[in-house]
């Protein structure tokens, strides 16, 4: 019977590209050096004629990892990165300092045309 943990019983999953993973470099983790485990953007997925995948990820610090395997990475969800904006409380006088910077802009940008009536286009 083969040897099964909570670990090993995930299954891979199929990422695109352009999304957000946390990859964790199995050389480095495995001699127990720093810095084994960082977020990347899947840049292109390679797809070879065994059928296997793999990914050619951009690490948000820069530089390239070539032909990662899936087993290596999780998704980052868009919903974890916008939890802040979709549970932030948008009455009282502190709503907004619990918001991130960059969720305030969102939310300036979108009532700047919210209220506008939109324009056609010129023809």
């Amino acid at each position: 019977m083969p040897f099964s943990t909570p670990a090993t019983a995930t299954a891979a999953t199929a990422f695109k590209t352009d999304d957000f993973v946390l990859y964790r470099d199995p050389v480095v983790f495995w001699a127990g050096k720093p810095g084994h485990t960082f977020v990347c953007r899947v840049g292109t997925v390679v797809r070879f004629t065994s059928g296997e995948v793999r990914y050619n990820l951009l690490p948000l610090e820069g530089g390239l990892v070539r032909e990662a395997r899936g087993d290596y990475m999780r998704l980052l969800p868009p919903v974890d990165a916008m939890r802040d904006i979709d549970a932030a409380p948008l009455n009282g006088d502190t709503a907004a300092d619990g918001m991130t910077a960059a969720a305030m802009a969102w939310l300036t940008q979108q009532a700047g045309t919210a209220n506008r009536r939109p324009e056609l286009p010129p023809h």
